[in-house]
Formats: structure tokens, C-alpha cells, sequence
């Protein structure tokens, strides 16, 4: 018999939907009418071992048995689902082919072949294992993944990855737990000082803003603005200070003496003025890419205000119990070309229950195909979007319904023409000075006609602030035109403290975690787009550290609390910074590209771990002294408390 394992039972109930009725309905797995068989893990169902499994010292925290690192790594049944795991080693035994049905992602990919590995699968049978990516629950789209098989062995280096990555954070977060937790006892903190290889850096981050907000002081700088006449029609632009001016600017080119724009102002009043320089360009803008998860979380809490928990677990719903959405954790924003032929079906599925979404804008056009559809860009999943199940909007809750149409937006636009825009740039001199303006002019909406819904209250989530920054309309102007300068404005402003972090702010610094990141050699390794943690973790990580009373919320603002502050200010800086993190998830998708192996990544963290356990040896975290731990959860011993505080990481196999 083929033996289906999917991730968990409702991916589970979509396969055996597909296959040939009569169904049996066993416990734990269900029979197709021709013997094959469909059963499920229950998210994982092994977990790795607790360091006294290692040996029965590790039970008690010394810092004498630090670091703990693994010669061989053991996994253990999961009390809760041990069961699970019985039924499973039946069935692998009774299969001829097993087929991994994890979700479409690396997680997913290592929580299948870890079950296989510790069932004993092995040989010929192993070799024939095969993968089925399913990525929309309706079964249609069910049926399609089944003819699409692909032999598990491709996915070998996702499963890697996934493997070096849950070692990685075993290693990192039990060790330096373990060592943080008993150096605060000696200054009196209590708690448990939780440190992991991604949750700390982030909190970093936190605990620099809100220091850096702390210590700002505001200076004024100055601005000069031109008001122009071609004698029929008036503009204004804004003075472009010389090189000469550098002494008196900030590192940001603001102007801080207000004597030179004074003298500026004063120069131009009532003189004559040239167009020295005219550029116009027509522009293009193609339409934003469907979404990944983070980017939706980003724009959603931009414009909903949806914390990243509540976006992921709205789009869970949308995806297990409504099928409206396609798996949603995922980290691509590309699609594959082959599914551009089903384009009509969802399309026609969008628009029947939500047609208000295309406003005045005409039809989509099926038959376009924008640059969203690359396969080079496309592996074990896609973007999220619609499925070509229509939307039933009375089911679904009030925030369903705006992620959902959220959703569909990003879709529709991919059936539209590109934004045709004219941008113009104006030099003016005057009495030596230059002064620039800057217009634009919409020519053809194209897919922007989609996102006019919020043109009246703010910008479209859209837009870049580059694009709506210039929003004055220019006379007609040609070069060398003699214009009159009627006045100068002096403008005084006064320089602005960085903004707290935000539930976008905060995951837009996970997904690009190059701009933050101190080490000019570690910049040059990384891209733009590199971020630290995964699409399935960001929103857990940053609920994790509220959790522990390391966060909290001020409005929209997220803030570090004085634990969070203390905790950051007692570790060493590599801890807490993104550097170190943000070359590990580079090396983690090298290993996903065959370009690294995995004894090459884990082999350098182990020497590193030794380094940073003999530093916390040697150092007390003294800006704990007085700070008070998070009370304890009734019910739960400090033992019982102590386990779970580096238990986050993924299973690894054995």
C-alpha cells in the first residue's frame, strides 16, 4: 500500500478526500477503497532529547558542564502524541511506498523525514520515498499536487537545513540559558534568563531604540524654500545647499546654522530666476508581487493594525478551515508558470464575492502575466493567494474578511497594466543658488486604480514615501525660461527622534536584517532581503519575548521592559546583535542551495558557543542587580519552568 504522512490530520482528510471511496476510518488514519493509506503527524511528534538524557549529571545547572554539546543527537517521543507515533510504525512497516506530505516548507519537509528516520526506514524503500507539495487544500488543487510527485530525495538539502537549524538553536539557547541563568543568581535576579539565537538579537534591537530615543537630544535645522512666478502661474522649490555648506550641515545634509539660510533667504527676495536644468521622464511601476507571509504581515499591520500572531493565525483559518488561501508560511513571492492556466478559475472565484475590490478599475485580464510568474524563484512553495474556491464573506469573521480581500488585491493587480507616471525635476538658480522642485503626473493608473481606497485619509500601502513627496502641480517650463523670484521662506524644523518599534517596523527589521546588521564584512555576505528567523517563526518569536516579560505594548509602540533591558545590557555584544544570527540564516539557505554542508555550519557554531560559555563564566550580568523576574506561573515548578525555556527549537533527527 502507498502510506501518505501529512503534517497534521486536516492536510491529512484533503488527501484522503481525493482518493477512491469508500473510505475506512481508523484511528488515526484513514483507508482509500484501493488499500492506500493516508495518516498524520500532529506537528512534530519527537523532540530532542534534555540534556540529562546525555547524562544524568546535566539533570542539575552547572556551569562546569557547560557547554553540552551532543557527540551523537538523540530524538524522544513526544508524551502527548506518542500514540500518534505507534500508529505511524504500524502502518511504515505495512507500506510498500511512503510518500512525505509535510507542509511545503523546510520545517515541514524535516518533520516527515525525522519520523522516517527514527521508524527505521532504510534502503531501497527510503530511496523510494516521494514528496507531495500541496499548497491549496481544495481538491482540485489536491488532485493536481498528486500527479505531481517528486521524489523526496531532491529535498534532501531543505532537510538539512531544517536539521542544522534545530541543532543550532538547541545548542545556543540551552548553553547560554543555562550559563546566563546561573551567573544572574549571583546578582540576585530570580528568574530565568531565557537566550536564544534569535529572540535575543531582536530584543537587542528593541533595547537600542528605546536607548537611542532615551538619549536623543533635538536640534533645529533649517530649510529655505523659493516662491517662483512665470509671471502667469507660481511653484516653489527648495534650496539645495553647495559643497561649501558642508561645515555648517549634519551627516544627513541639514542645515544647522540659521545665520547661512537667513542670508540665503534675504539674497533671493525679489530677483530674477533661470530654469537652469528641466528633466522630465516617463515612468513605470509593475505591480506589487503577491505576497509572503512577512510582507502581509508588514502591510497588515500597517493598515489594520493586525499584531504578526494574529495575521498568521487568521490566515491558518483562512487556509485549513475555508480553503480560501493557499499555505500561508510562506517566504516566496513568486508563482509557478504552470499555475498562470488556473488564473480564470480565481479570478472568476474573487470576483464573485468580492467585485467591490476592482472599484471603477475595468476588468482583470486573465490572459496577462505578470513578472509574479517565475519559476526560477518558485521551489517547494509559492505566494499566497487566492484559491479558486469562492468565498462565502457571511462565514467569515470580520478580520478573515479583510485579510482575504487583502489577499485577492494583491492578486488582482498582477492582471493589470503597469502605473504610467511623468516625473519631473526643475533646477532653478537664482543669485548663484540652486534650487530644485519636483511633480508627478499620473498618466495611466493601471493596477494602481486597485488601491485608491485609502487616497483620502493616507497614502495607498503601496506607495513609497519617494512618491508621495512631491505633490505640487508645475507650470509648463522650458530651459533657460526667466522666472521671478517673489520671496524667500525660511523654514525651521526640528530634527526627529528615531520612531519606537512597531509590530511592521519590527518584522520589516527581521526580513532585512542587512541594514542593521554593524560588520562591513558580514554587510557584503548578506542581501537586502536576508532576515533572521522564518516565516512559521517571526510572529512566535516576537509573541515569545512579551511572553517572558522582555516586551511590552504602549499603544502601537513596542517598548523593552527593564528585564529586557537588563537582560540585553549583562550579555556580551556578538549575543545581541544581528550579525552573528543573520550569517548563520545566510549559511542555513546556503545549505538549502548545496552550496554549504552541514558539518561546515555546525562545527564553527560549536567553537564559537565554547568561546561566548567561557566569557559568561567570567562575567556577571550586574545590570540585573534589583531588577525583579516575571512572577511564576502558578502550577509550575522553577525545574519544570527551567525545561521549557530552550525547549523552542525544532526536533532534529537522529
Amino acid at each position: 500500500m502507498k502510506l501518505y504522512i501529512a503534517e497534521k490530520p486536516s492536510l491529512g482528510r484533503a488527501i484522503a478526500d481525493v482518493l477512491p471511496k469508500p473510505h475506512k476510518k481508523g484511528d488515526g488514519f484513514i483507508t482509500a477503497a484501493n488499500g492506500d493509506c493516508v495518516s498524520w503527524c500532529i506537528g512534530h511528534l519527537l523532540e530532542q532529547a534534555e540534556p540529562d538524557a546525555y547524562d544524568a549529571a546535566y539533570k542539575s545547572w552547572k556551569l562546569e558542564h557547560l557547554p553540552i554539546i551532543p557527540q551523537t543527537w538523540q530524538l524522544k517521543p513526544k508524551t502527548k502524541t506518542r500514540s500518534q507515533l505507534t500508529v505511524l510504525r504500524k502502518l511504515v512497516k505495512q507500506s510498500s511506498q511512503i510518500i512525505n506530505a509535510g507542509d511545503p516548507d523546510r520545517e515541514g519537509q524535516l518533520l516527515v523525514d525525522e519520523v522516517i528516520s527514527y521508524l527505521g526506514v532504510k534502503g531501497d524503500k527510503l530511496s523510494q520515498v516521494q514528496r507531495l507539495l500541496i499548497s491549496d487544500l481544495n481538491p482540485q488543487a489536491v488532485r493536481r499536487a498528486l500527479g505531481q510527485l517528486r521524489s523526496n530525495r531532491e529535498f534532501i538539502p531543505l532537510s538539512t537545513s531544517a536539521l542544522a537549524r534545530s541543532r543550532a538553536d538547541w545548542l545556543y539557547g540551552m548553553n547560554m540559558t543555562r550559563a546566563y541563568t546561573i551567573q544572574g543568581k549571583k546578582v540576585g535576579y530570580e528568574g530565568v534568563l531565557s537566550v536564544g539565537r534569535v529572540q535575543t538579537p531582536l530584543l537587542g534591537l528593541v533595547v537600542r531604540r528605546d536607548e537611542e530615543i532615551a538619549q536623543f537630544q533635538p536640534k533645529p535645522f533649517y530649510e529655505v524654500l523659493a516662491h517662483l512666478s512665470t509671471g502667469a502661474q507660481t511653484f516653489t522649490a527648495k534650496w539645495k545647499p553647495s559643497e561649501a555648506c558642508a561645515p555648517y550641515q549634519d551627516e544627513e545634509g541639514r542645515v544647522l546654522a540659521k545665520g547661512l539660510a537667513q542670508n540665503v533667504v534675504s539674497r533671493i527676495n525679489d530677483k530674477p530666476a533661470v530654469v537652469s536644468t528641466l528633466v522630465a521622464k516617463d515612468k513605470r511601476q509593475n505591480p506589487p508581487l503577491p505576497y509572503s507571509l512577512s510582507s502581509l504581515q508588514i502591510d497588515a499591520a500597517k493598515r489594520f493594525g493586525f499584531s504578526a500572531k494574529a495575521v498568521l493565525d487568521i490566515c491558518q483559518s483562512l487556509y485549513e478551515k475555508h480553503k480560501l488561501i493557499t499555505y500561508p508560511r510562506s517566504d516566496s513571492r513568486h508563482l509557478p508558470k504552470e499555475q498562470h492556466q488556473f488564473a480564470p478559475q480565481v479570478l472568476s472565484a474573487i470576483l464573485s464575492s468580492s467585485a467591490s475590490l476592482i472599484n471603477d478599475a475595468p476588468q482583470p485580464n486573465a490572459k496577462k502575466q505578470s513578472k509574479a510568474w517565475d519559476d526560477s524563484k518558485v521551489d517547494a512553495h509559492h505566494a499566497i493567494i487566492p484559491t479558486e474556491k469562492t468565498a462565502n464573506l457571511a462565514s467569515l469573521s470580520a478580520d478573515e474578511v479583510k485579510l482575504y480581500q487583502h489577499i485577492a488585491r494583491q492578486y488582482l493587480a498582477q492582471f493589470y497594466e503597469v502605473y504610467l507616471y511623468s516625473e519631473t525635476t526643475v533646477e532653478v538658480t537664482i543669485e548663484g543658488g540652486l534650487f530644485i522642485a519636483k511633480a508627478k503626473q499620473n498618466k495611466s493608473l493601471g493596477w494602481k486604480a486597485l488601491y485608491q481606497f485609502n487616497k483620502a485619509s493616507s497614502k495607498s500601502v503601496t506607495d513609497t514615501d519617494e512618491e508621495t513627496a512631491a505633490e505640487q502641480q508645475l507650470p509648463p517650463l522650458t530651459q533657460g525660461q526667466r522666472l521671478h523670484c517673489e520671496r524667500g521662506e525660511l523654514l525651521e524644523k526640528m530634527t526627529q527622534a528615531p520612531k519606537h518599534f512597531t509590530d511592521a517596523t519590527l518584522l520589516g527589521a527581521m526580513t532585512g536584517i542587512a541594514k542593521f546588521v554593524s560588520s562591513a564584512e558580514i554587510k557584503k555576505i548578506l542581501k537586502d532581503t536576508d532576515g533572521i528567523g522564518t516565516e512559521a517563526t517571526r510572529a512566535g518569536i516576537i509573541e515569545l519575548l512579551f511572553k517572558r516579560g522582555y516586551l511590552a505594548r504602549q499603544g502601537k509602540s513596542i517598548l523593552a521592559t527593564d528585564v529586557g533591558k537588563g537582560l540585553i545590557n549583562s550579555l556580551p555584544l556578538s549575543a545581541t546583535t544581528p550579525d552573528m544570527t543573520a550569517l548563520w540564516e545566510s549559511s542555513l539557505e546556503s545549505i538549502c542551495q548545496k552550496k554549504m554542508k552541514y558539518h561546515s555550519f555546525i562545527d564553527p557554531l560549536c567553537e564559537q558557543l565554547s568561546g561566548l560559555i567561557t566569557q559568561a563564566k567570567n562575567t556577571l550580568p550586574t545590570a540585573l542587580q534589583g531588577v525583579k523576574a516575571k512572577p511564576r506561573t502558578k502550577g509550575k515548578s522553577f525545574a519544570k519552568r527551567k525545561k521549557t525555556t530552550y525547549k523552542k527549537a525544532k526536533p532534529a533527527k537522529a
